[in-house]
């Protein structure tokens, strides 16, 4: 059972994603929270598996209730997916940084919350071409010389050149493709790079693979 918390200061919100959850064989509504200090809270009562994080919220927002959240190394189970109102939100990036695994437009359509809730849970990212665009940008506004991050040089050249096709935002289906090798083969390039550099999912591969200048901005073509 896939236990979910639900955190919008939008009574309505929640209760149109707590129906549709709560209706999915295998998904729950473990706990609702009306802003980020609650939701802290519940995380640390409750465990649940997956939080719908609301960015804009009163007192502690979603980001700094992300950032505890992913600080905390007993919550490290714990995966956050943000709910936006619109796709290229001016938070989205510094959700992607504040430990967050993807993000949800909130008019999203219910099987892809669902297939999304599925997803995040199993290791993957919520990282649409939009949105890998918006970081890229992002980087590029922002970027100083890039520091190699930690772990970079015990990479494969394989892990390497795989981490930087997740990089530009290629799925393990595309990176099998280019590469001619499985797309289990390709998960498991994926997932061991991740272990290696520490990352929580492939949204933080992502922001390594730019701030470590494996990939540059321009790279997406």
């Amino acid at each position: 059972m896939i236990r979910v918390l639900l955190a919008d200061d939008q009574v309505l919100v929640r209760a149109g994603f707590r129906a549709l959850l709560d209706a999915q064989p295998g998904i729950e509504v473990a706990a609702e929270a009306a802003d980020g200090e609650e939701a802290l809270a519940l995380v640390r009562e409750r465990r649940p598996d997956l939080v719908l994080m609301d960015i804009r919220m009163p007192g502690l927002d979603g980001l700094a209730a992300t950032r505890r959240i992913t600080g905390d190394p007993g919550l490290a189970d714990v995966k956050v997916v943000m709910l936006t109102t619109f796709e290229l939100d001016e938070y989205v990036f510094e959700a992607i940084r504040s430990g967050a695994s993807g993000f949800l437009v909130k008019d999203t359509e219910p099987e892809e919350l669902v297939r999304a809730v599925h997803a995040v849970v199993a290791g993957d990212a919520l990282l649409s071409p939009g949105v890998t665009r918006r970081l890229i940008a992002e980087f590029a506004a922002r970027s100083k010389e890039p520091a190699a991050a930690a772990g970079l040089a015990e990479l494969t050249d394989r892990e390497r050149e795989v981490m930087a096709l997740v990089g530009i935002g290629l799925s393990n289906e595309e990176i099998a493709r280019r590469l001619v090798v499985s797309p289990l083969t390709a998960k498991t390039h994926v997932s061991r790079a991740m272990v290696k550099l520490g990352a929580r999912d492939r949204a933080q591969l992502v922001v390594l693979a730019y701030e470590s200048g494996l990939v540059r901005p321009g790279w997406l073509g």
